[in-house]
């Protein structure tokens, strides 16, 4: 099961949603974390779940766990109730809430059948780690007190929610837990270091991340810390007796080796693992009305049907 798989370029994506990107890049994620520019930030990944989300197919029903916003996701017309996944959302740890969780826990339900539990952690700077880690161990556990098996669970993450799903799984391996059947990581921000190769060699491919911002808001994290350690950069954890896992990432991302990478320590661990590359994509393009991302679901769903 240990393969990567590259699929070929897609033609030039589409200029308007390049350009829409950029924008939205420019207003909601500023290398700032000051309080006016992290309003900012929230609010424009709040509007672009809004505006991006598919209008039918699902039920979204939000409630709260000891005062942690979350929401179900389930598919329209009945749902596969012998598994479910719980998403962690991105926004490199200063944004990210139900709003933008919306548009891909949306997708994964609609590609799967599954229903998906999505929350949304505390946020950084006002909350550093590790809040967000405690606040997935709890949504964990009320899984576990409605009767979900660990098993049952899949465990799904993209670009810092990623970071967290596999921080998440280091955890209860390390407390000796059921860990959950499956890792599906989407642009997984393994590597807090910010040295990789494709730091520079896809600076001016990348539409939405730039080492500026990675900076900002690992600082806004975890002030001063060492960004080598495993606790904030899971690339250099030990990985043996994580779940089989689901790489895919995009080839313009400066992330891209923070997925290319980890693919490579998950196999020197012996965890089953597959790699998926969409050489003219970039960062978590699943969420957009691109063909690719409709691929990239599909991709996903089979990936799981595969490993019953």
């Amino acid at each position: 099961m240990n393969k990567t798989t590259n699929h070929a370029p897609i033609p030039a994506a589409n200029e308007a949603i390049l350009t829409a990107l950029r924008k939205v890049h420019n207003i909601a994620s500023p290398a700032s974390t000051a309080p006016e520019d992290l309003k900012r930030q929230r609010l424009g990944q709040e509007a672009l779940g809004r505006l991006l989300t598919p209008p039918i197919g699902f039920s979204w029903e939000p409630f709260e766990v000891d005062g942690i916003p979350a929401a179900w996701v389930r598919p329209e017309g009945g749902h596969d109730r012998s598994k479910m996944i719980l998403y962690c959302h991105g926004g490199g740890y200063t944004s990210g809430t139900l709003g933008y969780a919306r548009l891909l826990a949306s997708r994964m339900a609609l590609a799967t059948g599954y229903e998906v539990l999505a929350f949304q952690y505390r946020l950084a700077p006002e909350h550093t780690y590790p809040e967000a880690l405690e606040d997935a161990r709890l949504i964990w556990e009320y899984l576990m007190f409605l009767g979900w098996g660990a098993r049952e669970i899949i465990l799904a993450g993209d670009s810092a929610g990623g970071n967290l799903a596999l921080e998440l799984a280091l955890d209860l391996r390390n407390a000796q837990r059921m860990l959950p059947s499956r890792l599906i990581l989407f642009s997984p921000w393994t590597d807090m270091t910010a040295t990789a190769d494709s730091y520079t060699e896809c600076a001016d491919k990348d539409p939405l991340l730039t080492r500026e911002y990675i900076e900002a808001v690992r600082e806004a994290y975890a002030p001063g810390a060492d960004w080598n350690e495993a606790c904030y950069s899971p690339l250099f954890a030990d990985l043996r007796g994580l779940p089989p896992t689901l790489i895919q990432v995009g080839g313009r991302e400066i992330l891209r080796d923070d997925s290319t990478r980890l693919y490579q320590k998950l196999q020197e661990a012996q965890v089953p693992a597959v790699l998926q590359t969409w050489p003219d994509m970039w960062h978590v393009f699943q969420m957009f009305p691109l063909k690719a991302a409709g691929e990239a679901m599909e991709q996903m769903a089979q990936f799981l049907e595969n490993l019953r």
